[in-house]
């Protein structure tokens, strides 16, 4: 048998098969039109969220490349056999398609960084933060410069100098020229990123107290599911805690034998002022979280039997960001950025930041964690009730606030 009778053979046989697929599918499409009226309606929506969907989609796809293909190759041999010229300029194809690749991926570049660059980290609200923002955007500047000129470089090249047997490839195999600039540029840009990123660390992690300006410890401690917020007294020290001194009324296991402890507050959300240093103490009662505030550039892991410090100072108070985004239900919130369990979603709470006198007066409207069934329990002295100053003298008063003083302190 010739090969122009074999190829006309299997084209005919092609065709056959392509013809009865096609009969079937219109009495399928038919039957399918009849029952469709008897049927219930089925919800499109819940078929997109089918993963067979999807599946039988990519199937179809790949059936019509297939189809597509051995219907070209078949092309390709017919005029093979009758002795006519490649009717397919494939080196050409596939340079066109190059092109093309470039301006879509080009083009894809540009929406990625102008729809989901708005939905990277919001605006920095922390000195600190302004810091990680510069670092972050000088690394992705100069990637991108050399991301789109090696691309257009690669894809322009593999265009321009596409397959012709007009002209015969140079061969280039070294210059000592070349080697040197793409061994030496890149190298000092890296260079300058990793010491400013080196420099950037230490100034967050290494900082220096000022006596005068000392930072307020905020102690955050994360259970399944759900945080908990300790601030000091009077004293601004956080006081001690032991896990094995852990219970019911106890939740925390402070240890109450530290002095420092007995006048440490409790909140249900964080308020800090603005333009203070603020210490994170974090520890975890079970599993390892993971304490994140986005807009403070914070983001530390919270472990079992250990303690994590972060110090931060803010730059923007809640009002001012209500503002600034023209949302005035902006809130500030803290999260756990790290899976824990079922009910990771929930936990999540408010942060406020105000101003000192608002700090202050918040401050001094926060309960004490160590209240009168803990001093029963620890055998503590009972704090004595609060004085009314209308019926009593002011000297009773004086006696009382320093016997409640004592009964702190002992």
């Amino acid at each position: 048998m010739s090969l122009r009778k074999f190829i006309t053979n299997k084209t005919t046989a092609a065709l056959a098969v392509l013809l009865t697929v096609f009969a079937n599918t219109s009495v399928f499409a038919q039957d399918a039109a009849a029952g469709a009226a008897a049927a219930p309606k089925v919800d499109m929506g819940e078929v997109y969220k089918s993963v067979i969907f999807y599946i039988l989609v990519f199937l179809a796809i790949c059936l019509f490349i297939a189809i597509v293909g051995k219907s070209i190759r078949v092309y390709e041999l017919s005029r093979e056999a009758q002795g006519k010229p490649v009717g397919i300029n494939w080196n050409r194809v596939h340079a066109s398609l190059f092109a093309l690749f470039l301006v879509l991926g080009l083009y894809g570049v540009y929406w990625e960084y102008t729809v989901h660059g708005a939905m990277l980290l919001p605006d920095a609200a922390s000195i600190h933060g302004k810091r990680i923002d510069d670092m972050f955007n000088l690394t992705l500047i100069i990637t991108t410069i050399v991301f789109v000129v090696t691309h257009i470089l690669l894809f322009g090249f593999s265009y321009v100098y596409k397959y012709s047997a007009k002209r015969k490839a140079y061969y280039y195999p070294h210059n000592n020229l070349i080697e040197k600039i793409w061994t030496i540029v890149p190298a000092l840009v890296l260079t300058v990123l990793v010491l400013m990123g080196f420099l950037t660390w230490r100034s967050i992690f290494y900082k220096v107290d000022d006596p005068k300006n000392m930072p307020i410890q905020i102690e955050m401690t994360s259970e399944q599911f759900k945080w908990t917020i300790r601030y000091p007294g009077t004293d601004g020290v956080v006081g001690h805690k032991n896990y094995k001194l852990i219970t019911a009324s106890n939740t925390l296991g402070i240890d109450f034998k530290d002095l420092k402890s007995r006048d440490d507050q409790m909140a249900d959300e964080m308020v800090i002022p603005v333009g203070k240093p603020i210490k994170l103490i974090l520890t975890s009662k079970d599993v390892i979280h993971s304490f994140y505030m986005p807009h403070f550039r914070v983001q530390l892991n919270t472990v079992p039997g250990m303690q994590t410090i972060f110090e931060f100072t803010p730059t923007i108070t809640t009002a001012e960001m209500q503002q600034k985004t023209n949302d005035p239900n902006f809130k500030y919130l803290f999260y756990c950025a790290k899976i824990c369990g079922s009910g990771h979603y929930n936990m999540q709470k408010v942060v406020r930041v105000v101003s000192m006198e608002e700090y202050k007066t918040w401050l001094a409207e926060q309960k004490t964690y160590l209240n009168d069934d803990l001093r029963k329990q620890f055998n503590l002295p009972v704090a004595p009730a609060p004085v009314n100053s209308g019926t009593d003298s002011a000297a009773t008063d004086s006696a009382a606030v320093k016997t409640n003083q004592m009964a702190l302190n002992k």
